[in-house]
């Protein structure tokens, strides 16, 4: 058993929320139980994943992807309520980690990643909302293009789309999870060779191809798995509770 607010403090020092402007607060967003024995984590704050949360016994729910957003309606819709009622019939708290979790040089997704494909992360890229969220990987020998590609599919299990119009070695690739899309004129204008991120964009396509770079989009979902799983884990080994990933696929 362990103290949801000392967990929640141990987040938002971990991850400096206060350096980050964000869509949405980060932290405690909806509060339950104050003692927490389960901690189940997901991307995305939806009604599944509240719904198993409880299942499996949750007394504390971590996702990416929270359930207040800036751009959101500022009434209490049907979903949300739906949403809310799962939480509190159950007494579970929600916590919510945006970009501060993509930024992160050790537990952000995207420095993840970047260990997952063999790249050595270089140097921050891709601001939002002001803060730098991504990382270039650069490999000094090169990785042949196709097995770089290789090692995304397998890193997150699933087909990524593709435009191959980069060169055949990777020297520098620039990993933006999410819906990281609109990064790719600054990768080209740095000399990027590849820009891995999660959903593609009508434009991109061309983009890449005029610029002689490889555009590769994995799933907005898929490259945010990371992070709050590894959040997950920290918690579980600091606090001595149990964790468990809820996996919610979805193919974007």
């Amino acid at each position: 058993m362990a103290d949801r607010d000392r967990i929640i403090e141990y987040l938002d020092d971990l991850l400096a929320v206060e350096r980050f402007a964000d869509y949405g607060p980060n932290g405690l967003q909806v509060p339950g139980s104050g003692q927490v024995e389960h901690v189940v984590t997901g991307v995305s704050a939806n009604l599944e994943l509240f719904e198993r949360a409880a299942e499996a016994g949750a007394d504390l729910v971590i996702c990416h992807h929270g359930i207040l957003w800036e751009f959101h309606p500022r009434t209490i819709t049907p979903q949300v309520k739906a949403r809310l009622s799962a939480l509190f019939d159950a007494d579970m708290s929600l916590a919510a980690y945006h970009l501060p979790l993509d930024a992160h040089p050790e537990v952000g997704n995207n420095a993840l990643l970047c260990e997952l494909l063999g790249l050595e992360r270089a140097e921050p890229f891709g601001e939002a909302k002001g803060s730098p969220i991504g990382w270039i990987g650069r490999s000094a020998a090169g990785v042949p293009a196709a097995d770089l590609i290789g090692r995304v599919r397998e890193a997150l299990g699933q087909e990524p789309l593709v435009q191959g119009a980069g060169p055949g070695q990777v020297h520098a690739a620039a990993i933006v999870s999410g819906a990281g899309a609109g990064t790719i004129g600054d990768a080209a204008a740095l000399g990027i060779d590849m820009l891995v991120t999660g959903e593609p964009s009508e434009h991109a396509m061309a983009d890449a191809q005029e610029a002689g770079m490889h555009f590769v989009a994995a799933g907005h979902y898929a490259t945010e798995t990371l992070g709050v799983r590894r959040l997950g884990e920290l918690v579980a080994e600091r606090f001595g509770v149990e964790h468990s990933f809820v996996e919610v696929r979805n193919p974007v």
